[in-house]
């Protein structure tokens, strides 16, 4: 690539042919304090690794930093793409660099000039990114010796307000804009050691220990260097302190490509006010086993808090959103789902509800009479009215009808009560049976006074303990075949494409059959016939029932469906669809009820970027994305065995190599 010289002084600064501006006139001029005693600030210092979103963006960062450091900063070289005059590299220094030139020695302005080394070298990278490649933070004079009037000259082509994230649409700031850390450990753009204050009762802010800060940028730092596909987005309030955090490590990423159709947001930490106001964005994967896939720190429960997160999420996603988001009951997350999500199917979830049971109805004389039919009504209602019909009769019976958590809870009905939920695709996390619950992504590793500091390293061990299941998972269903229990062709069909653990879950259904006794036609209403399955069931005290399941054939359209809607809740056919199909000579599952998501070669299959086959030539991020999942795939892939391991390796050799042997033709380099 050729570079424009735009600047008669030439640096020795290792770029090769590259050529410079040196930009006087580009210069601060920083209100500078001496002495700060109490509540002193201690600023995060530049450091190598640091990305930024843009030119401006690491300007302000570094024009801050010298601030609070008591000196000021200049422009000294800038490097240009000869035909977009865009500009690529720049070094920033401190107005105190070099000397006066011999020309300029016996002008009557004071020399200021001491050949100070501080400096950043920053150069725009694949990702559109600005990055911090040289630092120099030492000094060879004193820092803050004046009180200057804070000013930057800006070229009409640099100055812009401070604008919102087109896509979040809220004011998100990176962690390299981070700016200042007060001795409590918040953020804030005040210098000024007389605004320090308790902050623990400020919902507008994270309520931040001494030293989280500092925590939360050596994470991110670290992992912006090792985690090629990191993404972290942070909010300040109106005062400058950080009010929210996103992040999202590389393989999280990946996941969302995958298994973002069902999305469990957990807020449990928050809403139990725990030390670490953390809340969680968890998947399925296709072993039916927990996925991260992105992680937030709040302020509060708040309805801005949840919109800035999600649009934070949206953002990284490319725009993507799930089908279904299941959530506690909480009116800020409802308001924030349907702002955002407004086209998802937005969900409670029923593990959170029943849990509440004791808390919120353990006062009651009849708890216990009224917590049996609260849970048979959930659990046993087969179609809508049977379900009101047994909520009503529970409300008149026990005399509760001003009960205002039931009353609610009620008219929340149709979000929560499993009954109401059967066309809504859950991927087997609805929890529509008694027992089943949804536990905390970071269970056993956070507990209520769980530090900051000690959570961001228990997260990376959380997520390495996660992946090492996933990988052995992958292991097991790849290369041992499951054991057969009966001889119906479903079971060995599902048994060569899902996965071991999802297949359990199936071939549970396959054994059930047998407890299915009767299967009878009951009328035929065009192409679709309804039958009647009859099924053993175990009842209150461990009593034998016969249960009716009505199931809806159509023989030409390949679709069976039963009313107890375990395809949507689980993602597998039940027990009573199979015997449809069975009663029907039906010898193979049709493939519109095998899902992908179970298969064990699904990640290997399936494309996650829905836009891949509509690149576009122009946005190298989009390139670096979809280089990064596909190469992820290989590694994921190279890590099953030794031989595998070789493999991809030698891919590797070669296909960067056949990189390296490209020809690079004058219309292919247009920049």
């Amino acid at each position: 690539m050729e570079e424009v010289s735009l600047s008669s002084e030439q640096v020795l600064s290792g770029e090769g042919n590259e050529t410079e501006k040196e930009r006087d006139g580009e210069e601060s001029e920083l209100v500078v304090q001496n002495g700060l005693t109490q509540g002193r600030k201690e600023f995060v210092a530049p450091a190598v690794g640091m990305e930024f979103e843009s030119y401006d963006d690491a300007y302000n960062y570094y024009n801050c930093y010298a601030k609070e450091m008591g000196f000021r900063v200049r422009v000294k070289n800038s490097w240009f793409k000869r035909n977009s005059r865009e500009k690529y590299g720049a070094v920033l220094c401190c107005s105190s660099q070099g000397f006066k030139r011999i020309k300029d020695v016996n002008r009557l302005r004071k020399e200021t000039r001491t050949g100070c080394p501080a400096m950043i070298r920053m150069r725009l990278v694949d990702s559109k990114r600005w990055r911090v490649l040289e630092v120099t933070l030492e000094h060879n004079h004193l820092l803050g010796a004046k009180i200057y009037k804070s000013m930057k000259k800006m070229g009409s082509g640099t100055k812009r307000k401070l604008q919102s994230n087109s896509d979040a649409e809220v004011r998100t700031i990176k962690l390299y804009r981070a700016l200042v850390i007060d001795a409590g450990g918040n953020f804030s753009l005040n210098s000024n050691a007389k605004e320090i204050r308790n902050f623990s009762d400020r919902p507008n802010q994270l309520n931040l220990k001494k030293g989280d800060t500092q925590a939360i940028y050596n994470y991110l730092c670290r992992m912006q260097l090792t985690n090629p596909n990191f993404f972290y987005l942070m909010d300040l309030n109106d005062e400058g302190c950080l009010r929210n955090v996103f992040w999202i490590d590389a393989r999280s990423r990946a996941a969302c490509g995958y298994f973002s159709d069902v999305i469990v947001f957990d807020n449990t930490y928050l809403a139990n006010k725990y030390e670490i106001p953390l809340v969680a964005l968890v998947g399925v994967n296709h072993h039916g086993q927990s996925v991260l896939l992105g992680c937030g720190l709040l302020a509060g429960e708040t309805t801005e808090s949840y919109v800035w997160l999600f649009k934070a999420w949206v953002t990284c996603m490319s725009g993507r959103t799930p089908q279904t988001i299941i959530t506690d009951r909480c009116m800020a997350l409802q308001n924030a789902i349907a702002e955002v999500f407004p086209r998802s199917h937005h969900r409670f979830g029923l593990s959170n509800i029943m849990k509440k049971i004791p808390e919120k109805l353990g006062g009651l004389r009849n708890y216990d009479a009224i917590r049996k039919a609260l849970i048979k009504a959930v659990y046993e209602s087969l179609k809508v009215i049977e379900f009101e019909s047994a909520w009503g009769f529970m409300i008149q019976r026990f005399a509760v009808s001003d009960h205002e958590w039931l009353r609610s809870l009620f008219e929340d009905r149709a979000r929560w009560a499993p009954v109401y939920l059967k066309d809504t695709q859950f991927a087997g996390v609805s929890c529509s049976q008694p027992g089943e619950t949804l536990n905390p992504f970071f269970d056993r590793y956070v507990h209520k006074q769980t530090p900051l500091k000690e959570f961001l390293d228990k997260y990376e061990l959380a997520l390495q303990k996660k992946h090492k299941e996933e990988a052995l998972a992958d292991i097991e269903s790849r290369n041992s075949g499951p054991n057969l229990k009966t001889r119906c062709f479903f079971e060995l069909q599902l048994s060569k494409v899902y996965t071991r653990e999802i297949f359990k879950k199936f071939q549970f259904e396959v054994e059930e059959m047998y407890s299915c006794f009767s299967t009878t036609q009951l009328h035929v209403d065009g192409p679709i016939i309804i039958f009647l399955v009859k099924e053993r069931v175990l009842g209150e005290g461990n009593r034998r029932e016969i249960r009716d399941f009505e199931v809806l054939y159509n023989r030409a359209a390949a679709e069976v469906r039963c009313i107890c809607s375990c395809f949507n809740f689980y993602g597998y056919l039940c027990r009573h669809a199979l015997c449809v199909l069975n009663f029907n000579g039906v010898e193979e599952i049709p493939s519109k009820y095998i899902l992908s998501r179970w298969k064990k070669d699904y990640k290997r299959l399936y494309v996650p970027d829905h836009v891949s086959n509509n690149v576009d030539g122009t946005d190298r991020v989009q390139w670096f994305n979809q280089l990064y999942r596909s190469a992820l795939q290989v590694v994921e892939e190279g890590a099953i065995s030794l031989e595998h391991y070789k493999i991809a390796l030698q891919a590797f050799d070669e296909s960067l190599n056949r990189v390296h042997n490209v020809e690079e033709k004058p219309e292919q380099l247009k920049i």
